[in-house]
């Protein structure tokens, strides 16, 4: 391997130890554009790093003994591996404060023989799953990156560890190889991991392999989301694993897929940082989240492109993430690819500015977001739902259809949940544009069912087990004819200049229905008409009037109330494939209730009030 060479900055790369990584290897796709000597380090940048390195290696040092003991049965071979990469980084950093310190070099051993102990003959770890390739491809990524800083390094004195990584990532190559996967994202992990491995000790069934997996294209749809629509995985798994493949395996096209994402995700960032994610097919579509994860992928891509708009959300995520947990990854975690990548330590290209003002339609995933400074607002009718028809792990089904923010008040998620044939909430088949706004709609059916036609009888009554949309019964549902109830609902959504006007009209069946806004946690709420609802904690049901949701200064305006809604307490209904597994569609905050009965038209104003 050519070493690296080409240094960022004379004096503070003499200091650190610093350089910009030239090509390397037969499939190396070259340094990025300007990477010559002559670049400046961003001195701040890099202590910042450190400091938190230094300070994340003392934490692992005081746990690791806990990270050799039963990793096959607690599947902690993907913690082991992280901590080994944080010890190198800080054991070969010039400027650490650990630099070459003998007191690493014992668990920094003992990490490296407890994986290769663990490490089945097939190269693989149980970490979640039995032998799974995947789940061991963090691991062999991380240790990529911990045995491509020790062997650069040189120090004799971590031969042993050298070695004893060196037999791990060899005997993980065939099972990455050979081994399938489970979820989109996994392909390109796997992939990225062999890339780092056939670099180094290339073996023409690696490259075939991950040659196999790009052929299927990268799953990048046309608004810069990936298939899974996850901000989570974007930046976790999906980016990191492309912009690998593009600096070892030559597949320098990939770049504009991680660019497309970032660009995307200007557009879903609120301001103050959280990350859209009700679109998402994964876990964190009921979870919005701060995803600090972009943060060196933006910071790569802005001193790449000399984009200012990525710089300024580098600048934004560092300080999100000032602390030493950032996001899913402690930050002194970070000086490892930092090292590992040495451009990403050069000044980043004067920032301009994120988008503040701008209304984006994300058709590929149904998704609406508007933005004026400080307020925002996400509409979204891209559930899965209405195609399989299902709740289930991959799918889009969050029935959250409208979410706003004025500052600190936040309204998390607004839902219909009319009580017909117990199929629980609105969710939209349809986002369009609508005149000045923007227009949501669906229609559901139920059936009752006829008689079986004669031809179709038995006289055992043995008839196959059918599903009919709503429940499973062994009456052979396809063959029959059926008598539909519908349910139709428009949602009009317009902008105002002090908020937002959302219109309903429910028709064509008569049922209770409620509006559920849930606010967040941490403000309070005030207005005449507010009353609790028995049973529910934090709950009310706005029967007239308008009442107010304030966080300090910053407050929301809503309703009006529209009755009680008969003698009953107000229901939510999450549908039978929820209630019948014990499921719970409760968001967590401060929820009110406005309730009415079909045929309605209703419209409901939130706005910031004078």
């Amino acid at each position: 391997m050519i070493p690296r060479r080409a240094f960022l900055g004379t004096t503070t790369a003499a200091a650190t130890g610093l350089a910009v990584t030239a090509g390397q290897g037969t499939a190396a796709a070259g340094p990025a554009p300007g990477s010559g000597s002559g670049h400046r380090v961003d001195e701040d940048f890099l202590a910042f790093l450190t400091t938190a390195a230094d300070t994340r290696a003392t934490a692992v040092l005081g746990a690791y003994p806990g990270e050799l003991t039963e990793l096959r049965d607690k599947g902690k071979a993907r913690a082991a591996a992280r901590s080994l990469r944080t010890l190198t980084s800080v054991y070969v950093h010039k400027a650490a404060a650990r630099h070459h310190d003998a007191a690493l070099l014992e668990p920094l051993g003992q990490l490296a023989d407890a994986l290769a102990r663990e490490q089945f003959d097939d190269g693989l770890w149980d970490q979640g799953a039995v032998h799974s390739p995947p789940d061991t491809a963090f691991s062999i990524v991380d240790l990529n990156i911990a045995y491509s800083l020790l062997a650069e390094d040189g120090h004799r004195p971590t031969e042993g560890v050298r070695a004893t990584v060196e037999r791990i990532l060899r005997k993980a190559g065939s099972g990455l190889a050979t081994g399938g996967v489970h979820t989109a994202n996994h392909r390109w992990l796997v992939c990225s991991a062999l890339s780092r491995i056939h670099r180094r000790w290339p073996d023409p069934s690696y490259a075939r392999r991950i040659d196999d997996w790009l052929a299927e294209g990268i799953d990048l749809l046309p608004g810069g989301e990936y298939s899974e629509r996850s901000p989570t995985y974007s930046a976790v798994v999906t980016n990191p694993a492309l912009l690998t493949l593009a600096r070892h395996y030559g597949r320098t096209d990939l770049y504009a897929c991680v660019r497309a994402n970032l660009a995307a995700a200007l557009l879903v960032t609120e301001p103050n940082g959280e990350v859209e994610s009700v679109h998402s097919r994964r876990q964190d579509q009921t979870a919005l989240r701060y995803v600090p994860e972009f943060w060196l992928q933006y910071r790569e891509m802005a001193i790449r492109d000399g984009d200012g708009r990525f710089a300024a959300m580098a600048a934004l995520l560092r300080g999100r993430g000032a602390g030493q947990v950032f996001g899913e990854t402690p930050l002194g975690d970070r000086l490892a690819e930092v090292l590992d990548r040495p451009e990403l330590a050069r000044e980043l290209p004067r920032a301009t500015s994120v988008p503040t003002d701008f209304a984006h339609h994300d058709s590929s995933c149904g998704l609406v977001r508007v933005r004026r400074g400080e307020r925002s607002a996400s509409l979204f009718g891209g559930t899965d739902f209405p195609e399989p028809h299902a709740i289930s792990s991959g799918l889009s089904s969050n029935p959250t259809f409208f979410k706003m923010r004025d500052g600190a008040a936040i309204l998390d998620s607004l839902r219909l949940s009319p009580q017909f044939f117990s199929l629980g909430h609105f969710r939209a088949e349809s986002l369009e544009r609508d005149g000045d706004g923007w227009r949501l709609r669906a229609r559901v059916r139920a059936a009752f069912h006829q008689p079986l036609p004669r031809r179709h009888r038995r006289r055992d009554g043995a008839y196959p087990l059918t599903d009919d949309g709503r429940f499973w019964s062994a009456m052979d549902f396809p063959h029959r004819e059926k008598e539909y109830r519908t349910l139709r609902t428009e949602v009009r959504a317009r902008e105002r200049a002090d908020g937002w006007e959302l219109s309903f009209e429910v028709t064509e069946s008569e049922v209770p229905l409620a509006l559920e806004l849930c606010f967040r946690r941490g403000g309070q709420l005030t207005g005449d008409g507010l009353e609790p609802v028995a049973g529910l904690a934090d709950t009310y049901q706005l029967v007239s009037g308008e009442a107010v949701y304030a966080v300090g200064d910053d407050r929301i305006a809503f309703g009006p109330g529209n009755g009680k809604g008969g003698k009953q307490p107000p229901v939510v209904d999450p549908g039978e494939r929820y209630t019948w597994l014990g499921g719970s569609l409760t968001p967590d905050g401060i929820r009110v209730l406005i309730t009415g009965r079909s045929p309605l038209t209703y419209r409901l104003t939130l706005r910031r009030p004078r």
